[in-house]
């Protein structure tokens, strides 16, 4: 599964989007990380839940980027292969 969120970051009004990857636990619920953010994972019971907390891990990270004065990435990319 992707997903996208679209995060408030910057200046007023702006939107940044991140990809998601969704990937569902056997014993249930769900985890995500998000690749372009490298250490940002969350999860969730529902996936309402994990976008939720998705949102909430993504600001974290971006405001401890910030504070490092470093960026996220943006040279990843998601690519779908049939096999």
């Amino acid at each position: 599964m992707n997903f996208r969120l679209e995060i408030r970051y910057g200046k007023i009004g702006s939107v940044t989007n991140y990809k998601l990857v969704v990937h569902q636990e056997p014993a249930g619920g769900f985890w995500a990380e998000v690749p372009s953010l490298p250490g940002c994972y969350t999860q969730g019971e529902t996936v309402s839940e994990l976008l939720a907390n998705a949102k909430e891990a993504i600001a974290g990270v971006l405001e401890v980027m910030r504070e490092r004065g470093e960026l996220p990435e943006d040279t990843v990319q998601i690519l779908d292969i049939a096999v």
